[in-house]
């Protein structure tokens, strides 16, 4: 038998949203986990995927995406932040927004450069970076509020720093950043070459009459920035698996060195479907009225409980701090919840790399209101 090699990411498990998932179904509980709609998508785009397979359109796509996709794309960012992309230099289709960031940091990250991420941060960042011989440096957001000291985050720079990592709106937290946390970040990076890949994969779903503040909005920004989104949280086909990267020509051209070697492209009908799905705005338009009203569903639901409700001001995730129930870990408390209480969480320790315990599981509502009106009427009961 031969003896393995050493792995490059001894510390790296089952991820915790598969185990949590696992768990639902051990269990038959509401899974309220994994971040992905239990509501089907809108039957105009199935259709037109349905449409573009059987007139033949199942060849490889070129390298970068289909041009129509990539001027819808451009339009839509054009109209939504007053920024500029140059849809066949500048903007690259990706097999949805992780395969984005994996291959932003692939490209540019090499051993020993220094990358800053926030904490709760999204689980596939971290090992990214160390499979390519990078330093993660962290700043740690924390309950309620989950604010960033941005002269902490001053500190945190050195000349080895070679990247900046945001998530806006943030997945765990739903915090979304201010205008003085760019203007905190604008000030940070002057007259440095960090790199900036902003991980927007939840921009249409901000709530409360609240703006969006994309990275590419700030010139200072965008010429430094790689922006990641995705098709699956924008139009509910998480499972399609398309995304996209928009960056500086410069910048775009390097990360298509990488990506043609990953994936080389994405599959041609469903890019074509999109395409011509987005050129009616309220397709996306309307997103964040679809997601505050089950936001505000699960909310109303769960006022009356024990769990303290943390703001949520985008994503479709809710936090709920549970101290008032329980003395559990969260992850123990998780756990139980979905053995006992028949409702799948997320433990928010899950997202700090020390596991900091803070009380706090996350729930996603992207999900029906029947099945959200089960759900707190099992949390109704503790």
């Amino acid at each position: 038998m031969i003896q393995l090699p050493s792995s490059k990411l001894p510390n790296v498990g089952t991820t915790i949203f598969t185990q949590m998932s696992q768990l639902a179904n051990q269990h038959q509980a509401i899974n309220l986990s994994q971040g992905f709609p239990d509501f089907e998508t809108d039957s105009k785009l199935l259709n037109l995927a349905d449409d573009f397979i059987k007139k033949g359109f199942n060849q490889y796509a070129p390298l970068g995406g289909i041009i129509g996709l990539k001027e819808e794309i451009a339009r839509k960012i054009e109209n939504s932040h007053n920024a500029v992309y140059h849809p066949e230099a500048e903007i690259t289709i990706t097999a949805g927004g992780t395969q984005a960031i994996f291959t932003v940091i692939a490209t540019f990250i090499q051993k020993n450069d220094e990358v800053i991420i926030f904490e709760p941060a999204y689980d596939c960042y971290e090992p990214t970076v160390e499979l390519f011989g990078g330093i993660v440096k962290r700043f740690q957001m924390k309950a309620p509020g989950y604010e960033i000291d941005w002269n902490v985050v001053r500190n945190l720079v050195s000349e080895k720093t070679k990247m900046i990592i945001l998530n806006n709106p943030n997945n765990p937290s739903g915090k979304i950043l201010k205008e003085n946390d760019i203007q905190e970040l604008i000030k940070i990076v002057k007259d440095t070459n960090i790199l900036i890949l902003s991980d927007e994969v939840y921009e249409n779903i901000v709530f409360d009459g609240n703006q969006h503040l994309s990275i590419c909005k700030y010139p200072e920004l965008r010429e430094r920035s790689l922006l990641v989104a995705s098709f699956g949280k924008l139009f509910h086909i998480t499972g399609w698996k398309i995304g996209y990267c928009a960056a500086p020509k410069a910048l775009t051209a390097e990360f298509r060195k990488v990506h043609q070697f990953n994936v080389f492209c994405v599959n041609t009908p469903l890019q074509m479907a999109l395409a011509e799905y987005m050129k009616n705005e309220e397709h996306y338009n309307q997103l964040n009225q679809f997601f505050q009203e089950k936001r505000d569903f699960l909310r109303k639901g769960l006022a009356q409980t024990s769990f303290e409700l943390l703001d949520c001001e985008g994503t479709y995730f809710q936090a709920l701090k549970y101290d008032k129930i329980s003395d559990k870990n969260d992850f123990d408390f998780a756990t139980e919840l979905t053995i006992n209480h028949k409702v799948a969480s997320i433990p928010f320790s899950a997202f700090y790399k020390d596991k900091l315990n803070e009380n706090v599981i996350r729930l996603c509502f992207a999900k029906k209101n029947e099945t959200l009106e089960k759900a707190i009427e099992n949390l109704a009961k503790l």
